[in-house]
């Protein structure tokens, strides 16, 4: 290699970046302590701008295009380095390329619970999460608030400054908004405008543009979930009497399992319909004279060793008449303090008026 080939090859006659990340905010380019030769061509593409920088100081910022690195559209450079009268020979200069496209998919979430003073549940601790996009709005502002001389700036190298920003600044909206918590979920698309409207101004002070807020999610307690979903059936059954009578066929559903034995599970019954009868009353009295209490049911009747029923007379009747239930069947219901044999209860001994006894000795 000649002497005048090596001389050449130390000046930079072409600058750009090819981008080949999807999280790149800010390459340096690398001249490696080469000079950048006069009329060098600078290419800045799209989504991208060329922040020029001397001794420390933003010079000059080109836009896309193609340009030929001159005085004329060196000014800034021109003055700090003192060319008063123009250069023709090569320089040093630090060339800072920002990438000014979306970054998007960045989650955020609240650090903690956020307490909010709601009319129907009081006081109420909410979690939030979400996604954001920013894009690099002023590159000058950018890299000397937040890249410095990082020779490659990431959206790592900031996500987790951004989503503390984020999750601080729901903490204070949430409860200015005065969403009601029930109505949070619906209303999760003006929450994020919300969001952007009052967080969009602290980005732009990093030379940043906060371009979306999506909430995605709204978290409440647990009690507060069963509540809702508790008023939502109460509004869809419409009858709180019925939703009583429900609610009492589930417990006593639960208190036929119970491993306690056939008497046990009698003998809680028993409470669960008396339960239901005391109210039924109250919601009927509270509702209306006009609303009467439903009849009690039928008779339990323990067949094969397990508990059957309730049944009503004409199905007693029948059962009897099959022989399914003898006088010594053992019944129970609602007021009886025991399982009693079917023979033995006045109203159903009368059943048996048509049913010969047991064969003696048999």
């Amino acid at each position: 290699m000649g002497f005048f080939d090596k001389v050449r090859g130390e000046f930079i006659d072409i600058i750009e970046w090819i981008d080949d990340t999807n999280n790149t905010l800010v390459h340096r380019f690398e001249r490696l302590g080469n000079e950048i030769k006069y009329e060098a061509k600078l290419v800045v593409r799209e989504a991208q701008q060329a922040v020029f920088i001397n001794e420390g100081q933003i010079a000059d910022i080109f836009k896309p295009g193609t340009y030929t690195l001159t005085t004329k559209n060196l000014p800034i450079l021109t003055t700090l380095q003192g060319w008063k009268y123009g250069f023709h020979s090569p320089f040093k200069a630090e060339v800072y390329f920002c990438s000014t496209r979306q970054f998007t998919n960045l989650k955020w979430g609240t650090p903690g619970p956020v307490t909010m003073r709601d009319k129907e549940f009081g006081a109420v601790r909410v979690t939030s999460f979400g996604i954001y996009a920013i894009r690099v709005k002023d590159p000058a502002v950018f890299i000397r608030e937040i890249v410095g001389t990082d020779g490659s700036f990431t959206t790592e190298s900031i996500e987790d400054n951004l989503r503390g920003k984020i999750g601080m600044r729901i903490k204070e909206v949430l409860p200015e908004t005065g969403i009601p918590v029930v109505d949070l979920e619906s209303r999760v698309v003006a929450l994020g405008q919300v969001l952007k409207d009052r967080i969009a101004p602290g980005f732009a002070g990093f030379g940043l543009e906060l371009t979306e807020i999506q909430v995605q999610d709204i978290g409440l307690p647990e009690e507060v979930e069963k509540a809702i979903d508790k008023a939502g059936a109460i509004k869809a059954v419409g009858d709180l009497r019925s939703l009583t009578q429900y609610e009492t066929a589930e417990a006593i559903q639960t208190a036929a399992a119970n491993p306690g034995g056939t008497a046990a599970a009698g003998v809680g019954l028993g409470m669960g319909f008396a339960m239901a009868n005391q109210m039924t009353q109250s919601v009927a009295g509270q509702s209306g004279p006009s609303q009467t209490p439903p009849p009690l049911p039928g008779y339990y009747v323990a067949l094969g060793g397990q508990q059957a029923g309730p049944f009503e007379t004409n199905i007693l009747k029948q059962k009897i008449k099959a022989g399914e239930i003898t006088r010594d069947t053992l019944v129970w219901k609602s007021g009886m303090a025991e399982w009693t044999a079917a023979g033995a209860v006045p109203d159903l001994a009368e059943l048996f008026s048509d049913v010969p006894p047991p064969i003696p000795g048999a």
